[in-house]
């Protein structure tokens, strides 16, 4: 036989008749059925003659030869179309010469984009001739004569040359190139990278409309450095030529075309265009934009004398093939030819055909879950020394290859703004993992699957450590789109263990390093049951192939929460809720219109409009109402403020977390009594003393821009620990705590800033901390100057200079003193819980939670919380910049509420028979550290009043320390938890009026406290102004700035009450003191910045007689304008907008001053929630007309 074999004994079976195609030629001829050796058919004398094939006996090939009229369109291929424009959109015809025929075959000019040809030592650099047919001989005649009059080759003398042939194209024709190969073999290679077109495609997302431009013969219109011409000599029959412009066939090629068109469009790649050597996909969200986008890629074609084959460019097309890629507005999916392609083949029968199916499956794996485990037995068919078998095996991996193929899903844009979601898997020999979103439709949709075998010594890792490879591998593959991302991954497993492997210290040197190579990635592993969780070898192709997660997410494991008894979930309160509705009597008119709302007039609707029923629950304006009924109030009261998760916060911060989610009549004054009453938080918090006041940073314009953090040292030992490293962002107060030891070096504290700070969140511009010695070192300071941060640092005992972490600490400290054991040894476990309830309390300067004003939503207080009011995925982004832009807003109104004065202190006094904290400090208790010890102890009986600043406290028998305390080691014990309330008499009514004048409306309150008179001579009421007012006897009234005969009275009749009254006073400074926190209104305006200033060199006011002197000048005799200037510069909004600015423009009659001024002033008087929502405006106003006109808009609105 002709393979050498011997024949085989037998007969012919039958004659059949065969269409079959080789090179590109469709054929058809009878066969005879025998046993013939390997080979699948012998072609005979009959059909060489028939069908008349060239044979190249050199190289022992056979071709067919090509009918003169395709062999013209070789040469003519490239040529301009006879209408240029033809096709082209009308506005796109002024830059015609890009699409002409002229400009093509002018010579391209020097650039500094030339390719330049490097050559080594070795090797041979010249190839013989191969030989042509007649046609292909007529054509290259033909097109030498071209090139030649167009200037693009010349006639060479080039010592080295490589040879022409002819290639088949895929539309049946044929391509002349020059065979470089050995050329190649010599020269240097360009490394510059061409982009990988899945990195491209990613850039897609978003788009709405395509243009896809087709260079013509690119590689043309790049020049051949000039020297090196005689490198790319070609030798013919016709004679030996070199070419001028780049041609096809140079390693180098790519790159250096590659590197000019990155060049010419550098500014606007990923942004509007992305190219892939000569091919370029032009992108747009809508038309409007799409055309000044297509112009200008347009115009930088023709000024760099780039030419396009018009009839092979789309314009303005939804739907565009890209890369052998089908791109929409709704994802990625794959050519339908390709697919029929794959649908028709053939099963393989060789070895050759195996890798041809596979190198074509190869490039659509993208699309194709598991593709690596499905296609593994047709790998192995092909690697060496491997005995052809092709059994069901690898019939069923070929036909399950091709349906998984024929049946690929659409791949839809990746969207940063949005989460993403990755299930990862792993078996025996590989791993799997799809990558999705979330879409439109509430369902997963992938962005695209990977799947690799182990190689190697990975095939022999445990199952554990394959699931983690499986992750790291994802994390790798999908790097472009998950690394540096804002919200977190979520990772699903199957395997529990991995849930908890971000926080195990206890790994190994292959997960030390993967640890290391996840560093950059914010993620979350979670666990989900198989029977809950579609792994990836078998994901179906269906957009719902995935379940979403619930929307809240409990930031701490739900181990942690299992141990706080003192919660109850918060599903089981929500059904004690609903079955306990119909129990409040209040409610029933409510229920019953809800319940039968279709019937109900139009009037009784808009009564209860901001009234609904869902799910059982009763909701009023978006909150779940709480009714009156059995221990419910309180529960959530205890959950909301003494859990863990809560932290024992103060009145307002316990409303705020409450109040987030529910809702009942009176739940301000509850939560009031809950807080006052609560004896933990009156154990370990002590009153507020003098204020000093802090000095203000910088404002920051963006998240972690600006980082304070200091140490809370002196804890008792807890392991290792014995300190807790506070790290604050500036701008959200977003905290984090680390509990650390005292011996702490500066390269572990540069760790830890980079495992909890910079790898979470960036690199800070600016750091603020104390001079201590590990944050003040060489190393760090060569780090920080190294990273560009700008390192600053609290003056010398003077840690208001770092008033960030020094408001915090306390904070903290209250926190693990209210949960601590008593041994205080266990404070480390309760630090995550710490960090959790500083983060989720909201912050008085930015009057949101740090959680919220750094992610935008809230998170869940206990594992079961039902938010309400959660931001949906897809708008999540414009929500967090939209909170930023309110956080910059109040950040800028709380420093400058902070530079205003600070509130002056007021001696406390007692009854005999009254109870007193006493503080800790003056005690010895014999702790392990104060800091986690009770602030307070008591209450104790007052027995005995030694004086007006002394009082002797009945103490039990094992305190052995003397009894009588100075009053500033005492407190007042707040309202009783068991206080009796009943509604007062008219003359009691009047009575306590008496004692207590109020000089500002209040809402009145059903229910007032039964309290002595002594009581309340001890309660301090704070005024409009911000001043504390004693009333501890009755002394005048607040002096409200009233000028003239009014400021002449009040001074008359408090030099009076003074005179009665001096022995209540130890120092002069404290005479000044009471007589400038007598005042409201105007006049607390103008004592302000002298209470500020009392007892320093700054104090204008330093004795009683300066106090004369200084208030007669300002409020005795003042002319008309100067009462109006002063009046106006303390004016504030205290009703509604319309109010205030009636009074501003009354005031305004009286003054002459420039607008800008006047207009600074009405803004600073402005309510700040009105100011918060002008700041927000895009469009500002720029005089007071328009500001006053802009801010009643808003406050009608409000």
């Amino acid at each position: 036989m002709l393979d050498g074999s011997n024949p085989k004994t037998g007969k012919i079976w039958k004659k059949v008749t065969l269409e079959f195609t080789y090179d590109n030629h469709t054929m058809t001829h009878e066969f005879l059925v025998s046993p013939i050796g390997q080979h699948s058919a012998i072609l005979g004398i009959k059909w060489l003659e028939q069908e008349q094939p060239e044979i190249d006996w050199s190289s022992r090939q056979l071709s067919f030869p090509i009918p003169n009229s395709t062999l013209a369109n070789i040469a003519q291929e490239e040529e301009a179309d006879d209408n240029p424009l033809e096709g082209i959109p009308v506005q796109y015809h002024t830059f015609a010469k890009v699409f002409g025929e002229e400009e093509f075959n002018k010579l391209p000019p020097h650039r500094s984009y030339d390719i330049e040809i490097e050559l080594t030592e070795e090797g041979p650099l010249n190839s013989p001739l191969y030989s042509m047919t007649d046609a292909e001989s007529a054509t290259l005649k033909q097109w030498l004569e071209d090139e030649l009059k167009a200037g693009k080759i010349r006639p060479s003398k080039s010592p080295i040359s490589s040879p022409v042939m002819f290639v088949p194209k895929k539309d049946g024709s044929r391509q002349l190139v020059v065979d470089y190969r050995k050329l190649n073999a010599r020269s240097k290679k360009n490394v510059y990278p061409l982009p990988r077109p899945d990195d491209l495609m990613s850039k897609l997302r978003g788009a709405k409309l395509f243009t896809k431009l087709d260079l013509r013969w690119g590689y043309n219109n790049v020049r051949v450095k000039e020297g090196d011409e005689w490198k790319t000599a070609f030798r013919t029959k016709y004679g030996l030529f070199e070419t001028l412009v780049m041609p096809f066939g140079l390693s180098g090629a790519p790159g250096a075309f590659q590197a000019m068109m990155n060049e010419v469009f550098q500014d606007l790649l990923d942004v509007t265009v992305i190219i892939y050597l000569d091919d370029i996909l032009i992108f747009s969200q809508n038309p409007a934009e799409h055309e000044e986008h297509v112009k200008e890629v347009l115009r930088r074609l023709q000024e760099m004398q780039l030419f396009c084959k018009g009839s092979k460019c789309e314009f303005h097309q939804t739907t565009v093939e890209y890369l052998g890629i089908i791109v929409s507005d709704k994802g990625f999916s794959l050519d339908k030819l390709k697919i029929q392609a794959v649908q028709e083949w053939p099963t393989p029968t060789t070895v050759k055909q195996v890798q041809s199916f596979l190198g074509f499956a190869n490039f659509v794996r993208r699309f194709v879950a598991n593709f690596s485990q499905i296609a593994r037995p047709l790998h192995n068919l092909v690697k060496k020394e491997v005995k052809w078998q092709w059994t069901d095996r690898e019939e069923t991996a070929f036909r399950e290859l091709q349906r998984a193929i024929i049946n690929a899903p659409v791949i839809v844009h990746a969207d940063p703004s949005k989460p993403y979601f990755l299930e990862t898997d792993a078996s025996g020999a590989a791993l799997g993992s799809v990558l999705s979103q979330q879409q439109e439709d509430g369902r997963l949709h992938p962005i695209g699957y990977l799947s690799e075998s182990f190689k190697g010594a990975e095939q022999n890792y445990d199952t554990h450590d394959k699931e983690l490879l499986a992750i790291i591998r994802s994390f790798e593959h999908w790097r472009i789109y998950l690394e540096g991302t804002i919200l977190p991954i979520t990772v699903f497993t199957d395997h529990r263990n991995l849930e908890y492997w971000k926080e195990s210290r206890t790994f190994n040197r292959r997960h030390a390093r993967w640890h290391l190579l996840l560093a950059g990635f914010h993620f979350q592993i979670m666990y989900r049951p198989g029977k809950q969780s579609t792994k990836p070898d078998a994901l179906s192709r269906r957009a719902d192939h995935l379940d979403i997660p619930p929307d809240d997410q409990s930031m701490l494991p739900e181990s942690v929460f299992a141990n706080v008894s003192l919660i109850l979930p918060e599903k089981e309160i929500q059904a004690r809720i609903e079955r306990s509705l119909d129990q409040d009597e209040s409610l029933s008119e409510i229920l019953e219109h809800l319940r039968n709302e279709s019937s109900a007039p139009a009037s009784i609707k808009r009564a209860f409009k901001d009234y609904e029923m869902e799910a059982g629950l009763l909701f009023y304006q978006g909150r779940i109402l709480v009714p009156d009924a059995g221990d419910l109030r309180e529960d959530l009261l205890r959950i909301y403020h003494d859990s863990p998760m809560a932290g024992h916060p103060g009145r307002q911060r316990t409303l705020e977390l409450l109040s987030r989610a529910y809702y009942w009549p009176g739940i301000r004054a509850d939560v009031y009594l809950h807080v006052d009453g609560c004896e933990t938080c009156q154990r370990i918090r002590l009153p507020k003393a003098k204020l000093i006041p802090n000095q203000p940073l910088e404002i920051p314009s963006r998240p972690w821009q600006h980082v304070s953090y200091d140490m809370i040292t002196d804890l008792p030992k807890d392991g290792p620990y014995d300190c807790i490293l506070v790290i604050v962002d500036s701008f959200t107060k977003f905290v984090v705590l680390v509990p650390v030891s005292k011996k702490l070096k500066a390269p572990e504290l540069a760790e830890i800033f980079l495992n909890r700070v910079w790898k979470q969140y960036g690199l800070p511009e600016k750091t603020v901390s104390d001079r201590g010695t590990v944050f003040n070192n060489k190393f760090l300071r060569a780090l920080y100057k190294r990273l560009g941060i700008d390192p600053h640092f609290s003056s010398a005992y003077h840690p208001q200079s770092d008033g960030q972490t020094e408001r915090v600490n306390p904070t903290i400290e209250h926190f693990l003193r209210a949960y601590a054991s008593i041994n205080q040894s266990d404070w480390v476990k309760w630090l995550p819980m710490t960090e959790f309830a500083y983060n989720n309390a909201t912050h008085s300067a930015t009057g949101r939670s740090p959680f919220m004003a750094l992610y935008g939503w809230q998170p869940a207080l206990t594992p079961s919380n039902v938010e309400t009011n959660v931001p949906e995925a897809n708008e999540l982004a414009n929500s967090i910049a939209k909170q930023w832009e309110e956080v910059a807003s109040a950040l800028r109104q709380s420093k400058a509420r902070q530079m205003e004065g600070q509130i002056a202190e007021v001696p406390l006094s007692f009854e005999i028979g009254e109870e007193a904290w006493l503080d800790a400090k003056n005690v010895n208790l014999k702790t392990k550290s104060d800091k986690l010890t009770e602030r307070r102890l008591g209450p104790f009986k007052v027995i005995e009043k030694i004086s007006d600043r002394a009082y002797r406290l009945e103490l039990p028998n094992t305190m052995k320390i003397h009894d009588v305390f100075y009053w500033k080691a005492t407190s007042q014990t707040g309202a009783p938890a068991n206080i009796e309330w009943r509604a007062l008499s008219s003359d009691e009514e009047s009575e306590a009026k008496d004692a207590n004048p109020a000089p500002t409306k209040t809402k009145s309150s059903r229910r007032a406290a039964t309290i002595s008179i002594g009581a309340a001579s001890r309660s301090l009421s704070r005024t409009p102004g911000g001043m504390l007012k004693p009333i501890k006897v009755k002394a005048p009234e607040l002096f409200k700035g009233g000028t003239g005969t009014e400021a002449k009275q009040w001074a008359a009749r408090m030099s009076g009450w003074l005179r009665l009254s001096a022995t209540q006073f130890e120092r002069e400074e404290d005479i000044i003191t009471f007589l400038l926190v007598n005042m409201e209104g105007t006049a607390s305006a103008w004592a302000l910045p002298h209470l500020a200033n009392i007892g320093t060199d700054k104090a204008t006011i330093k004795t009683v007689d300066d106090f004369d002197h200084v208030f007669e000048r300002a409020f005795f005799d003042p002319d008309e304008q100067r009462t109006a200037e002063r009046k106006i510069t303390s004016l504030t909004q205290t009703s509604t907008t319309t109010a205030y600015a009636t009074e501003f423009r009354t005031l305004l009659m009286l003054l002459d001053c420039n607008n800008a001024a006047l207009r600074a002033q009405f803004y600073k008087g402005l309510h700040w929630h009105v100011k918060q929502q002008l700041a927000q405006k895009e469009d500002q106003p720029q005089d007071l007309e328009a500001l006053i006109a802009a801010a009643i808009q808003i406050d009608n609105v409000r």
